[in-house]
């Protein structure tokens, strides 16, 4: 039909636009947070579009259920603000045909988002484990960024450098602060560059430089002009730990039974399941109050969102404690919201206030308790 057709075509332009709209926040908040750290020398330069990627990776399959819900509501929204809601009502139409071509648009996205999240979403979470320990095996000088002070992680040197040559290879104005012994020393060198020997160890070969060297709160300093210095850069150790829970495959979480694994594998299939709940939630949002403003249904709507994402997360914490038994699980979550969503299509199809009955007749009363107190005040 002509509103089925016209209805999809304008849900894939606007989940296209929120999903990119999305993507970008948070790209921008987690960049920020990579870069902060490599301001401090905690991250290298080079491994911040390496974390990104994965984290980007971890975190699509929320950016697309958040986008789908947005998609439907802004739309369906849009067509009650431009009246378009009034021509299909009053052709026949009410408002559970819409189920079925929201459902049309959204189950290849929510296919897609089962399988982000429970294969895909877990190997970017493992691999980028695996990166991070790589990161803390790597030795000092690797970490070192141009224009920042770098501590060795036994703190007893401080590295600086000014900057790289063309290739790289080369850094230029090295400055070098030791600990050893009680004696301080102080190495500044026009160039310097990393050396390698036949046993594989490390060093940082420095030419064309002086070396200071004396006990700290005194004045007995001695000067060393050199040619060529080098100074031994130690090898790290990166702690190897066990694998995370999030990092698991989803064959071995089921092959290994515990609670903390069944509450994961549970909260990998509640993204895909909380996704398709709230785009045939969004539905019934999206009708628009006129005495309650455009912009009503969307905060409502952004506190269910929250609400429901929020007792997923309780729910999985009890399940992972062994509080609530796995077979629950994060079920009545679900069934809450499917409820609920349930109830709503129910009222709006049937034309009725979305609140009971009782709810309606108890405020007027009250409202007709109040008026003539009211009005009393007023002759006074």
């Amino acid at each position: 039909m002509l509103f089925k057709r016209s209805l999809i075509q304008e849900l894939i332009s606007t989940a296209a636009g929120a999903f990119l709209i999305l993507l970008g926040i948070v790209i921008a908040q987690r960049a920020g947070n990579f870069i902060r750290l490599a301001a401090k020398g905690i991250l290298p330069n080079d491994a911040i579009t390496t974390m990104l990627g994965f984290n980007m990776v971890k975190f699509l399959p929320m950016i697309l259920s958040l986008a789908l819900f947005l998609a439907i509501l802004m739309t369906l929204s849009r067509w009650y603000r431009d009246s378009e809601m009034v021509i299909w009502f009053s052709s026949g139409l009410s408002i559970t045909s819409w189920i079925r071509p929201v459902l049309t648009f959204i189950a290849p996205v929510i296919g897609f988002i089962l399988i982000l999240s429970l294969f895909v979403m877990p190997w970017a979470t493992d691999r980028g484990e695996i990166y991070r320990t790589q990161l803390e095996a790597r030795d000092e000088l690797a970490a070192i960024s141009p224009g920042v002070f770098k501590e060795s992680s036994n703190g007893e040197r401080v590295f600086f450098i000014e900057s790289f040559d063309e290739l790289g290879n080369i850094v230029k104005n090295v400055f070098v602060q030791t600990l050893q012994h009680q004696k301080l020393g102080i190495i500044v060198a026009a160039e310097g560059s990393r050396y390698l020997e036949k046993n594989d160890d490390h060093f940082l070969l420095m030419k064309n430089g002086r070396r200071y060297q004396g006990t700290r709160g005194t004045a007995e300093f001695s000067t060393t002009e050199f040619e060529q210095y080098a100074i031994r850069i130690e090898a790290k150790e990166a702690k190897q730990r066990p694998p995370s829970t999030q990092s698991k495959s989803s064959l071995d979480l089921l092959n290994s039974p515990s609670s903390t694994n069944y509450a994961e594998i549970q909260w990998r299939l509640a993204i895909p399941i909380s996704a398709l709940i709230l785009a045939l939630l969004a539905i019934p949002l999206s009708a628009l109050d006129p005495r309650a403003g455009r912009s009503a249904n969307f905060v409502l709507a952004l506190i269910i969102y929250i609400i429901y994402n929020n007792l997923l997360s309780i729910f999985q914490a009890w399940v992972a404690q062994g509080k609530i038994s796995h077979l629950i699980g994060l079920w009545p979550v679900h069934a809450l919201f499917l409820a609920i969503t349930l109830y709503m299509l129910y009222r709006r199809g049937h034309q009725l206030p979305m609140w009971p009955a009782i709810f309606r007749n108890s405020w007027l009363k009250l409202k007709q308790k109040t008026r003539p107190i009211a009005q009393t005040n007023h002759k006074r």
